[in-house]
């Protein structure tokens, strides 16, 4: 084992410690391919009244212009589904994200102790901790990390958990081993097509059709109490 992939398992041990779902790592780059499906989302009006989906293009598309000289985005995912049902008789019902204390807290000191433990098991790095907080194509990036794949509901899915998560990322100056997307054994005995197609999923975005969201160009709504948009982005 490597410098790179010593780092990068000792980096995993720790998410998981910390009560993460699934830790990825990708390389640091731009996202060539990304670009011109943003640049057709937004050119369609996808982003709907959110204008600032306009703004920092090329930050979006390169994350070496949010943190300098980075070589790794570490993607992290936070489950958020809840033991039991919390919603209350005769009181509105919330999206389960939205009991208990503001996820950007939670999940952003979760990244700080994931920073510290790196800094003290590896060295001083130079990196930023994003949740939510930036032009961050995260649902892209923990595809490429490996976490899951883009289903029709536009969010980022398993086979395990679903997509009832938040992502997270740390964008490093430090070299990682990266991940790279998952690919189902060929031995499996329900292959991804036959998992997307019984859910009714895309689960790869990457084709313009299906780079909306939905191949139908279908909005969605709220689905048990969760809001969706017909997005990639």
């Amino acid at each position: 084992m490597n410098l790179k992939e010593q780092y990068s398992t000792m980096i995993k041990t720790e998410a998981n410690r910390l009560g993460f779902l699934s830790c990825g790592i990708s390389k640091a780059g731009f996202l060539e391919e990304e670009a011109p499906r943003l640049e057709k989302w937004l050119n369609e009006g996808m982003h709907g009244s959110m204008s600032y989906m306009e703004n920092h293009f090329d930050k979006r598309l390169d994350p070496t212009k949010l943190v300098e000289d980075s070589k790794s985005v570490i993607s992290v995912l936070l489950n958020y589904f809840p033991e039991k049902d919390l919603a209350e008789d005769g009181k509105p019902k919330l999206s389960k994200y939205a009991y208990g204390e503001d996820y950007h807290f939670v999940l952003k000191d979760k990244l700080k102790e994931l920073t510290h433990f790196i800094t003290e098991n590896i060295g001083e790095v130079a990196g930023r901790a994003f949740v939510d907080s930036a032009p961050v194509l995260d649902r892209v990036w923990a595809k490429k990390a490996g976490l899951g794949w883009i289903g029709k509901h536009s969010l980022l899915l398993t086979k395990q958990s679903g997509s009832f998560y938040f992502i997270g990322e740390l964008i490093l100056d430090l070299e990682l081993e990266p991940d790279g997307p998952t690919v189902a054994p060929v031995n499996e005995k329900v292959d991804l097509a036959s998992f997307c197609n019984a859910a009714g999923l895309i689960c790869d975005v990457d084709d313009e059709e299906t780079a909306a969201g939905a191949d139908d160009g279908t909005d969605f709504g709220f689905i048990e109490g969760e809001t969706f948009f017909s997005a990639a982005f």
